[in-house]
């Protein structure tokens, strides 16, 4: 299968979800009563699928079928104005912004949609898979539409419900993908572009922590572990996407494709904890519960990840993971056991990546 490169206008797309993404990592802020409260990590988790859909809706049309012409250029320069939408409307208040957002969103979907089915010069499996794509992709975009006809919750579970059959689709489709395999080096390279965008939330959160900081020994130290702890997140992800994943398996890549979610999911919510761990925002246990959570999240969805595209000489263990598991396990108890001030906690997660990105990189 020949290289495929990503293009410049693809990196300039990724631009528009910065932001995004930030309005999605804001609501993990509100916290009430030394909690975050189901609601808001239920609006977290129901803002940030649609952002992930969207990109990653355009970034496989891309990666199959996508070319540096004057047609693709057109449709995804018209899809940048559909996200800018999407993206102005994002708010924890869904209420007052539904029509703006399911406009941006339904926008971006049916012109990826249409991108399938305007597919002409593709022959034999290619074309068949195009035009499955750019037809069952339309059920769940009408579904959606027919949300508007619907008030209070109910209008949100129809929205949801297209939603979740779009994303359903491919997976009940891999009979048809499989012919069709996907360009693993250029997925994987888009993936880790996103995955920058994620990094980059905790950059700015440090820099959230520098600014309330008061330059006393314990925020020196909550600062440049946090700060350590970030570079460890980015040599374990970034050396196994060089070095360690084979980019010559063709898959359907949807290991790479849903497992990720959960990776940028994780990652959003460490971005929030090294913030909300620093304002004392949370109450003890709960706060526990958030951080090691999403240092588990993070932990088995790239151990999932990595490991599907690991040459058989190169994969995690079963005592890697007992060893990871276990140390995750020794500092529950220890800061269950013990009230530890916060950058002995941050220290913590310092220690695990740095392992982490040891062992496995």
């Amino acid at each position: 299968m020949v290289e495929k490169k990503v293009t410049w206008l693809e990196l300039f797309y990724d631009l528009l979800f910065v932001s995004a993404v930030s309005k999605a990592n804001s609501v993990l802020m509100h916290a009430d009563y030394g909690t975050i409260s189901i609601e808001y990590l239920t609006k977290f988790v129901l803002i940030f699928i649609p952002i992930w859909w969207a990109w990653v809706g355009q970034t496989l049309f891309n990666n199959r079928f996508g070319k540096d012409i004057v047609t693709h250029r057109a449709f995804m320069i018209l899809q940048l104005f559909f996200v800018l939408i999407m993206t102005a409307s994002l708010s924890i208040n869904f209420d007052h912004f539904y029509i703006p957002f399911f406009v941006g969103y339904i926008g971006s979907r049916a012109l990826t949609a249409t991108q399938y089915l305007t597919i002409h010069k593709a022959t034999g499996t290619h074309q068949m898979t195009a035009r499955y794509l750019g037809t069952r992709f339309w059920i769940g975009i009408l579904i959606s539409t027919c949300s508007l006809f619907f008030d209070s919750w109910f209008r949100y579970l129809i929205l949801y419900a297209g939603i979740a059959v779009d994303i359903l689709l491919p997976l009940i489709s891999r009979r048809y993908l499989v012919k069709t395999p996907i360009h693993t080096h250029h997925l994987l390279e888009r993936f880790a572009m996103f995955t920058l965008i994620l990094l980059g939330e905790s950059v700015i959160s440090i820099l959230a922590v520098l600014q309330l900081s008061d330059w006393t020994m314990p925020s020196i130290l909550f600062t440049s572990f946090t700060c350590i702890l970030v570079i460890a997140m980015w040599w374990q992800y970034f050396n196994n996407i060089e070095r360690k994943v084979s980019k010559e398996i063709q898959t359907v890549g949807q290991t790479i494709i849903y497992g990720h979610l959960f990776i940028y999911l994780s990652m959003s919510m460490i971005a929030a904890s090294i913030q909300l761990l620093f304002k004392e925002q949370l109450n003890y246990p709960f706060m526990l519960a958030f951080i090691f959570g999403s240092v588990l999240l993070y932990f088995f969805s790239t151990s999932l990840v990595f490991n599907r595209y690991r040459n058989g000489h190169l994969q995690l263990r079963h005592y890697h993971l007992r060893i990871f598991l276990g140390i995750i396990g020794c500092f529950i108890v220890v800061d269950l056991v013990f009230h530890m001030p916060n950058y002995a906690i941050i220290g913590e997660m310092m220690v695990f990546f740095i392992v982490y990105a040891k062992l496995t990189t």
